[in-house]
C-alpha cells in the first residue's frame, strides 16, 4: 500500500486541524528561537554529512582517528611504566606517604595491608631512546617504539569502570553527553556517503569483564545520526540492515521514499530536527546495504596481510579481524573508528590473564600501525592504544607469584599514540618509583582529548554547543590544555 495514500486516508478533520495548529505554533516558536531548529535541520539534511561551517579551525595534521580502547584498565606497571627499583620494593608495604589517603574501591577497601608487587615479566629497553617495554608480553609493540609517543602520566578522577569509561569518552562522568566520535561526526562530518562517520567494534580478551554500554559511543544531546554504529563480528554485521524475507531492493526503495515523505510532512508540522535525522539515517542504512558487505568481505586481502595481523585475523569478531577492518574503514574515509577490547580488569590471576590479553592485541595493534604506514596513511591517522585507568602497585588479594591482582588506579596510567602529528620515539611524563603518583608533566584525560581535537584542526575551547544554558564541549567544564610537547 502507498504510505502517502494511507496517511491521507486515515487523517480525520480533528487531526488535520491539530496539525494546522501545530504548524502555526512551530512557525511562531522558530521565529522566537532565531530559527535555530531550522538551521540545525538543514545541517543534518545533507546525505554527505558535511559538518559545521568554519571547521576545522586551522590546518589539521590528521584526517582520522583509530582508537584502540582496552576496556577494564590495563596495568601500566606491567606493560610500560617499569622501574627497576620495584624489584627491591616487592613485598614491602606501600608507604602512607605514597598512597596519601587515596580513595579506595570496594574491592580493596577492606584490606589491612597493601604489599607492593613488582612485575612478574621481563622488561627490556628498545628503540633509540631505550624505552622500557615488557618484552615478554609486548614483543611486537617493542619493535615500533620509535614510531610512537608514550604518555605515562595520564590521569583521571574516576576510580570505577563505568564512570571512568564514560569520562574519557565523553569528557564527564555524567550520563547523556556525546562521545568523542559523535562530536567529530557533528563537527567535521564525513567524506563517505555510504558509511557512518563513526564506527565501533567490540572484541573480548581473557574474559568478558565489564559490560559496555552504548552510551560510550552515543550522541547524547547531538542529533542521533552522529552516534557510533556498532559493527558485529558474526552473522549480520549491522542489525536490521538486510531486507526481510520477500522484500527486494526496489520494494525497500519505494517504502523508504514513502516514509521520507511522511517524515517531511511531520517535520513541517512540528519542526523537530530529529525527524530530519531519521530521514538521513534511513537513507544511510539503504546505502550501507551495498557498502557494508563489500567492506566486510576481506577475501581480497593478501596472505601476507593476514600473516601480519596474526592468526586470529581470519576469525570474525576478534581484535585482529577488527584491526584489519579498521584499516579498511579508514581507507574508505570513515573518520573515527573505535575498537573496544574487553577483559582487562585483573583483580586476581593477573599474570595469566594479562599474558592472554596482551597476546591477543600486541601483534594486531602493531600490524595496524605498520599497515597504515606502508599504505601512506599513518601520517594523517592518529592511532591510540589505552584504557580508562591503570592498576595499583599493591597487590589485591593474596600475594603470590602467579595469583595476585591489582586494583583500579586513576592517578597515573600509560597510553601510546602513533601518527597524525604526534612525535615519533618520544616519552612524556614520569611517575614515582611505585608508578603510583605523577612526578612531572601530568596529562589529564581532558587534556588528552583536547590534544586529539587539535590534531584534527579543532580548537577545543571554541568547539561548543549550547546545552541547558551552558557551552558544552568534549573537554569538560574545567580548563583543559593541548599538550603541545607531544606534537611535532
Amino acid at each position: 500500500m502507498n504510505p502517502i495514500e494511507e496517511y491521507q486516508r486515515t487523517m480525520t478533520r480533528r487531526q488535520l486541524l491539530a496539525r494546522g495548529r501545530g504548524c502555526l505554533g512551530a512557525a511562531a516558536l522558530a521565529t522566537l528561537l532565531q530559527s535555530d531548529s531550522r538551521s540545525h535541520a538543514n545541517s543534518v539534511r545533507s546525505e554527505s554529512n558535511p559538518g559545521l561551517p568554519g571547521l576545522p579551525h586551522f590546518a589539521p595534521t590528521a584526517k582520522r582517528v583509530i582508537y584502540l580502547f582496552m576496556a577494564g584498565g590495563p596495568s601500566h606497571i606491567d606493560m610500560f611504566d617499569y622501574k627497576p627499583v620495584q624489584r627491591k620494593l616487592h613485598g614491602t608495604e606501600l608507604p602512607d606517604s605514597v598512597r596519601n589517603g587515596q580513595r579506595l574501591t570496594g574491592m580493596s577497601s577492606g584490606q589491612d595491608t597493601f604489599p607492593c608487587v613488582a612485575p612478574m615479566f621481563k622488561f627490556d629497553r628498545y628503540g633509540e631512546r631505550g624505552t622500557w617495554v615488557n618484552s615478554d608480553l609486548l614483543p611486537h609493540t617493542a619493535s615500533i617504539v620509535d614510531e610512537m609517543t608514550i604518555i605515562r602520566t595520564m590521569n583521571t578522577e574516576a576510580i570505577n569502570h563505568d564512570p571512568a569509561m564514560t569520562y574519557i569518552n565523553t569528557g564527564t562522568q555524567q550520563l547523556g553527553r556525546p562521545s568523542m566520535g559523535a562530536w567529530l561526526s557533528y563537527g567535521l562530518g564525513s567524506p563517505n556517503d555510504n558509511l557512518p562517520a563513526y564506527v565501533t567494534m567490540i572484541s573480548v580478551g581473557a574474559k568478558p569483564g565489564q559490560a559496555l554500554f552504548s552510551r560510550l559511543w552515543g550522541s547524547g544531546f547531538l542529533p542521533s545520526k552522529h552516534q557510533g554504529v556498532q559493527f558485529r563480528g558474526g552473522g549480520e554485521p549491522v542489525l536490521y540492515l538486510s531486507n526481510p524475507a520477500g522484500i527486494d531492493s526496489e520494494t525497500r526503495r519505494k517504502m523508504l521514499s514513502g516514509i521520507a515523505e511522511l517524515n517531511e510532512k511531520r517535520f513541517g508540522a512540528v519542526g523537530d530536527p530529529e525527524i530530519q535525522t531519521r530521514i538521513a539515517q534511513y537513507e544511510m542504512a539503504y546505502r550501507m546495504q551495498t557498502s557494508v558487505p563489500d567492506l566486510m568481505d576481506t577475501s581480497s586481502e593478501s596472505e601476507a596481510t593476514y600473516e601480519m595481523y596474526g592468526p586470529d585475523s581470519k576469525k570474525p569478531g576478534t581484535f585482529a579481524a577488527n584491526c584489519m577492518l579498521a584499516r579498511r574503514l579508514a581507507e574508505r574515509g570513515v573518520p573515527f573508528v573505535q575498537l573496544f577490547h574487553r577483559g582487562w580488569d585483573q583483580h586476581g590471576n593477573l599474570p595469566n590473564e594479562l599474558r592472554r590479553n596482551c597476546k591477543s592485541v600486541d601483534q594486531p595493534a602493531v600490524a595496524l600501525v605498520k599497515d597504515l604506514k606502508q599504505r601512506g596513511m599513518l601520517d594523517d591517522t592518529v592511532v591510540i592504544f589505552g584504557g580508562e585507568f591503570g592498576r595499583t602497585i599493591y597487590s589485591q588479594g593474596k600475594l603470590t607469584e602467579d595469583n595476585h591482582g591489582r586494583d583500579h588506579h586513576g592517578r597515573c596510567f600509560s597510553t601510546w599514540i602513533a601518527g597524525g602529528g604526534f612525535k615519533k620515539g618520544f616519552d612524556y611524563g614520569s611517575t614515582d618509583d611505585h608508578s603510583y603518583n605523577i612526578v612531572e608533566d601530568p596529562v589529564h584525560i581532558n587534556d588528552f582529548n583536547a590534544t586529539i581535537l587539535h590534531t584534527l584542526g579543532i580548537d577545543h575551547e571554541r568547539f561548543t554547543i549550547k546545552y541547558q544554558g551552558l557551552d558544552a564541549r568534549l573537554t569538560g567544564v574545567e580548563r583543559a590544555r593541548v599538550v603541545k610537547e607531544v606534537l611535532v
